[in-house]
């Protein structure tokens, strides 16, 4: 994991359960206050009196609000390897459009929570170079292993299987996400099939062999 810069690192590792609970405590009630108020206005003033903290309080576990922010940006990152972990963890489906449907379904596992507070995380906050790191790693990891899969079903003459794969993985992040922002209270299935629809065509006009079952 990248070394963070002395600003954005916490200040209090928790030793006793009282500290931990204490940090978890901050932690939950930051996300509400991000959610609901945005970047500008989640002030660490905000967090502690949502807390129940005395500002003093919150400080000996979190230099500033970014530092907070990271904490939870680092969260929804952990949330994401270990889904991308347990989707592969029993070897990839035998058909294109399971495997696609694999990738969109942990995309919406991953962004159950709230939409808002997501974006703020993403989009509105900075996001200093440690973070993007593990961002770019994630996104690559889960590239390597589209690729190899790709590559194993390429008729002769496909196009660059990675960049299929950099393709997938990017339209499903982007567009789980622009639809989740936007729609927040829709239903999520008629996105995931048209979802689905449109990456498993995707992939197959890129040149992957169907890999249906045989029957």
């Amino acid at each position: 994991m990248p070394t963070l810069p002395k600003p954005l690192r916490p200040r209090k590792t928790p030793r006793q359960k009282r500290s931990e609970e204490t940090r978890e405590l901050i932690l939950e009630s930051a996300a509400r206050v991000f959610a609901e108020h945005g970047y500008a206005a989640g002030t660490t003033n905000r967090i502690a009196e949502a807390a129940g903290l005395s500002i003093g309080s919150l400080y000996q576990y979190f230099p500033n609000k970014d530092a907070i922010l990271l904490q939870l940006a680092r969260r929804h990152l952990d949330e994401g390897r270990l889904a991308v972990a347990a989707a592969f963890a029993a070897g990839p489906p035998a058909t294109w459009r399971e495997r696609v449907t694999v990738l969109v379904d942990t995309a919406l596992s991953v962004h159950r929570g709230d939409p808002r507070l997501h974006q703020v995380l993403f989009e509105e906050s900075p996001r200093p170079p440690a973070l993007l790191a593990e961002l770019r790693a994630l996104q690559d990891d889960l590239v390597d292993r589209l690729t190899a899969l790709l590559r194993a079903d390429a008729a002769p003459g496909a196009p660059d299987p990675r960049l299929t794969a950099w393709f997938l993985v990017a339209a499903v992040e982007s567009l789980t996400h622009r639809y989740l922002a936007d729609q927040p209270t829709r239903d999520r299935s008629a996105f995931r099939d048209e979802l689905v629809a449109l990456l498993t065509g995707h992939v197959l006009s890129a040149g992957a062999r169907p890999a249906e079952p045989p029957a």
